[in-house]
This record gives structure tokens, sequence and C-alpha cells, in this order.
């Protein structure tokens, strides 16, 4: 089942549940699959990986929305943006644990010959890669970061 029929689906029992705030959620999930449908000039389905890509943005977004609110003292408007990247997040696949994303930023380093920070792009393109919808790019970063140094 393609991710636009799911979140269809999901929409649905928002409406009948009277859900506001996964209704909000999941409409943006919508605009989002329809804006990069028109962007890229058909109205063709996207590919798995572009839709992962996607809703880790939109995760991303209501996250450092999140913080800047918090930082801010509005709580009142952060807890919102949390609890729809919580509803984003269950289209995603399950996030793997820094243990085990330390564990193939390791093997890819092994398997570059990666040797310090000049090679940190390398290992980005390959872990990236390798994990993408299962970690989020941050946290990527801090452990090749950590790695390399």
């Amino acid at each position: 089942m393609s991710l636009q029929t799911e979140v269809m689906t999901a929409m649905k029992a928002a409406m009948k549940a009277k859900d506001q705030n996964a209704l909000t959620s999941l409409r943006a999930i919508k605009s989002g699959i329809l804006l990069a449908q028109t962007e890229s000039g058909a109205k063709e389905d996207l590919t798995e990986d572009q839709e992962l890509k996607l809703l880790q943005k939109l995760v991303k977004q209501r996250k450092d929305s999140a913080v800047i609110f918090t930082e801010q003292g509005r709580e009142d408007l952060a807890q919102p943006e949390l609890e729809q990247a919580a509803v984003i997040e269950q289209f995603l696949p399950e996030q793997l644990s820094e243990e085990e994303i330390e564990k193939v930023v390791v093997e890819i380093i092994k398997s570059t010959g990666a040797a310090g920070m000049k090679d940190m792009g390398k290992v980005m393109g390959a872990a990236n890669a390798k994990l993408t919808g299962k970690a989020d790019g941050k946290t990527i970063s801090t452990i090749v970061k950590a790695k390399l140094s």
C-alpha cells in the first residue's frame, strides 16, 4: 500500500475520531506528497526513498519548531509540534538506536578506509545512503564526527 493511500486511510480515521492534531499532521503529509509529485512534473507516485525523505523532512521541521518554541518559553506552541511529529513518525520505519547507528558508522569507516575529518563527506554519504529513513542525519553526523576525530 502506498504512503498516499495509508495517509488517506489515517485521515478518515482521524476525522471520525475528531482528532485535530492528527488530522493537521496527515494533511501536511498529503500536501507534501502532492507538492513533490507536481514538482517532478509527472503525476506518478513517489519512490519509497522520496517518501522517506519527505517524512523525515516533515518530522525535522516539527522538532526544530518545538525547540525554538521551548527556547522562547512557549510550551503551549511546542507541545502540538511534538505531537504532530509523533503522528508523522508512525509512517517512518522504526528508528535505530545510537548504538546501532554507531555500529553501522564504524563498519562504513572500516570499509572506506577513512582516516580523519577530511574523509567525513565520504563516510556521511555512505552512512546516509545505508541509514535512509532509519536514522536522523544530525545523529549520524554527530557519531561520524566523534569517530573520525
